[in-house]
């Protein structure tokens, strides 16, 4: 018979190296999805020790398990329902105040807690000394171990810990004394919560009584059908507040803190002055009040160098791939089973490999991103970001806390929506909510890559730094606008904030979240895309009038080309009022992903229609252009993170540092994707900005709108939809018909 696996679970505070010690324990055996019914990711690994597999669950960070977010309550649950065999509280060395309160937590809920002590080197650096084992001892015995989860030294240890913890309540129950008059009303409350069997096998009394008289919004949810405890608990709590003059809440957190500093007393010990660390001298440079906000943007200018310039190489090999070999092969492998010229023939090369392939060539776009943030968030810059920016978001009645979600809407806008809930006010909630979709998402990318490439050459890298300034710039004057007139009743918050020390970033953890990252964006090409381009294509396939037949059809005159046509005097102030455009931006509401893709389909198909059919090279020509392309591409790579030295400098008025260039001149000058050529016989330098303009700003896509909806209300997501399209549509009419005004074409 086979042993059930232990499960254990990581805890933790943000930026105290959770994930490090993840990715130590669990290596590459891990799974990571959402957590039943919400948005949050969920990562899941395995650990083998001794012939004992262990999962190991890694919990959302936060500060505490009281449910003022999701993540808390997503943490609280999973210790109470799942019953984990351990719960390891990752702890921030150099900040154990603050980091124990989380684990004085953990410890009520009577769960065996394995501490961690991570970044010790840091608190050494710091001049602190600990003494882990009457630190221990304080705990009643709970194991402590000293860890430095970036270079893997205590991983062996807390290995050894977990061996250890083979019975869930082996471990005796930590009891933190209250004030004498919380006390006398949590002993007879838990009585009342005992002599309930249905809440017994639930919870433990005594922390369920403390829940109660904290009135914990979820816990006073859940137990709605028990209105007499619930009476009891408010009673209870007036009783303290007429005794001491604090509320309940309020002298439970003083007892944990008083608690805490009874644990370090004796097992902490500081130097007698604090010494400046390297991130101190660091941060007196990087988040300074002048130049901090330069510095960002110099640092996203050259991540947007990287993702333009560094990967467009990669892509150009990706697309004739696809566009060559692949559907060669195809083509190929169809008339040899006598399907050549079919419909479903069409579907696979038109519907399929168009649409989703025209979407796959930007992985290495998006990994290019995903790997510069993850060095920056490794590192411990990001964190600064938010800090960074708190004087800007002043401006719109908000602070730094809600650039967070903003930071997060670079990637997606739907975590990002989610990502409000951390924000304690309602007020801050809604607006940083609306403001978030100006973010531009990672699925937005492919649009200004393609456009920039065709249009711009070796300057995209100037385009797509240019989307996410006007983004953020929108965002601003949406936000002042907001604080003048609907929020202008809103006190201003404070904000406070913890910055991790700097590290540097780790090569397998930095690879680890960018493949991560961008397999989320690979599956997403293999469903929804993938249904989306087959959908396209049967639209475009079916004929409105008698003029074609099924897949025999001009464009202009199928279904699709129809209904987007219907729709399309609407953008013609803007300059792309044409049914292609319209077509692609209509599908974009479904993801923006799927606009690269339509684009292709439209304007890669009419454009193969109207050129000479050249014959098909063999499969050796092709496979010999694949390897060749390929290292082409590896030293063209090479080339462009050389060049973003020169190119950064360049900035600079009246330095012109010349740049590298491995293959000789022009050397890749006439390596352009069919779906760039395609687009400069479709659009002027003009339109095409005002057309990336507009896919900026426009409408976010519909799950995005349905995240909307499930936090903000219906009348919410109606006013975001209304008013992102007519903010958009403007944008784009201002920059074509200003654009015209001032002669640059039209």
């Amino acid at each position: 018979m086979a042993v059930q696996a232990m499960k254990i679970a990581l805890a933790g505070n943000p930026n105290v190296g959770k994930s490090t010690i993840f990715n130590a324990l669990t290596g590459s055996r891990q799974h990571v999805g959402n957590w039943p019914g919400k948005t949050v990711e969920k990562k899941e690994g395995r650990l083998r020790l001794q012939g004992q597999d262990v999962i190991v669950v890694d919990l959302p960070g936060t500060y505490s398990l009281t449910a003022y977010s999701i993540e808390e309550i997503i943490s609280r649950d999973f210790i109470i329902n799942e019953q984990p065999g351990a719960v390891v509280a990752v702890v921030d060395a150099a900040n154990m105040e603050r980091n124990l309160y989380l684990v004085t937590q953990l410890l009520e809920l009577e769960v065996p807690v394995i501490v961690a002590l991570n970044m010790s080197d840091i608190a050494r650096g710091r001049g602190l000394t600990i003494d882990a084992a009457k630190l221990s001892n304080r705990l009643n015995g709970a194991p402590v171990i000293e860890m430095v989860g970036n270079s893997g030294i205590g991983i062996d240890a807390l290995k050894a810990a977990i061996q250890a913890v083979t019975v869930p309540d082996g471990t005796a129950a930590v009891h933190i004394g209250y004030d004498s008059a919380l006390e006398r009303e949590i002993a007879p409350l838990a009585q009342a919560i005992s002599a309930i069997p249905e809440l017994v096998r639930q919870y433990r009394a005594r922390w369920l009584a403390i829940k109660l008289l904290e009135a914990d919004s979820d816990i006073t949810q859940r137990l709605a059908a028990y209105p007499a405890l619930l009476e009891a608990a408010e009673a209870a709590a007036e009783r303290i507040e007429n005794a001491t003059g604090d509320d309940a809440e309020t002298l439970i957190t003083d007892g944990r803190y008083a608690f805490i500093g009874t644990v370090i007393s004796g097992a902490l010990t500081r130097p007698r002055e604090a010494i400046e660390t390297t991130s101190d001298k660091m941060d007196r440079v990087l988040t300074h009040r002048y130049y901090g906000v330069p510095i960002f943007l110099l640092l996203m200018w050259v991540v947007f160098q990287i993702t333009a310039n560094v990967s467009a190489p990669f892509l150009d090999w990706v697309d004739g791939l696809v566009g060559g070999p692949v559907t060669n092969w195809t083509v190929g492998l169809l008339g040899a089973v006598g399907l050549s010229g079919t419909w479903f023939e069409a579907l696979l090369v038109d519907g399929v490999i168009a649409g989703v392939g025209g979407v796959l060539v930007f992985v290495p776009v998006l990994m290019s991103l995903y790997l510069a943030i993850g060095v920056l968030e490794d590192s411990g810059y990001m964190a600064r970001a938010a800090f960074v920016m708190d004087r800007m978001m002043r401006a719109m009645g908000l602070h730094g806390k809600s650039f967070l979600p903003m930071l997060v809407g670079f990637g997606c806008t739907v975590p990002a929506v989610y990502a409000t809930r951390t924000l304690e006010n309602e007020d801050d909630r809604k607006l940083t909510g609306f403001l978030v979709t100006f973010m531009s998402c990672g699925a937005r990318l492919p649009v200004y890559v393609v456009i920039g490439a065709a249009f711009f050459g070796a300057s995209s890298g100037n385009l797509i730094f240019g989307m996410y300034l006007l983004g953020i710039a929108v965002a601003l004057l949406t936000g002042w606008a907001l604080k003048r007139t609907v929020y202008r009743n809103k006190p201003p918050q404070p904000f406070v904030m913890e910055l991790p020390p700097y590290r540097t970033p780790r090569v397998r953890d930095v690879w680890r979240q960018t493949w991560e990252r961008t397999g989320t964006f690979v599956r997403k090409a293999g469903t929804i895309i993938l249904a989306t381009s087959i959908v396209i294509w049967l639209l475009m396939a079916i004929p409105t009038n008698s003029s074609g037949s099924f897949n025999d059809v001009a464009p202009e005159d199928s279904v699709f080309g129809t209904v987007a046509g219907t729709v399309s005097p609407v953008f013609a102030p803007a300059g792309f009022g044409d049914w292609q455009a319209s077509g692609s931006l209509i599908t974009g509401f479904i993801a923006k992903e799927v606009v690269v893709g339509t684009m292709s389909q439209i304007f890669v198909g009419e454009a193969e229609e109207e050129g000479v059919e050249e014959p098909a090279p063999t499969f050796v020509e092709d496979a010999v252009g694949i390897g060749t392309s390929f290292l082409e591409a590896s030293v063209l790579t090479v080339q462009e993170v050389v060049n973003i030295v020169p190119r950064t400098v360049n900035i600079i008025p009246g330095v012109n540092m010349g740049e590298a260039n491995f293959l000789g001149a022009g050397g890749e000058e006439d390596d352009t994707t069919a779906l760039e050529s395609a687009l400069n016989q479709a659009f002027t330098p003009l339109t095409a900005i005002a057309f990336t303009v507009f896919v900026l700003l426009y409408t976010p896509c519909m799950v995005t709108v349905a995240a909307m909806r499930h936090e903000f209300g219906t009348r919410f997501m109606f006013y975001q939809i209304v008013y992102t399209f007519v903010i958009a549509w403007l944008a784009a009419v201002i920059v074509f018909q200003g654009g015209t005004l001032l002669g640059l074409g039209g």
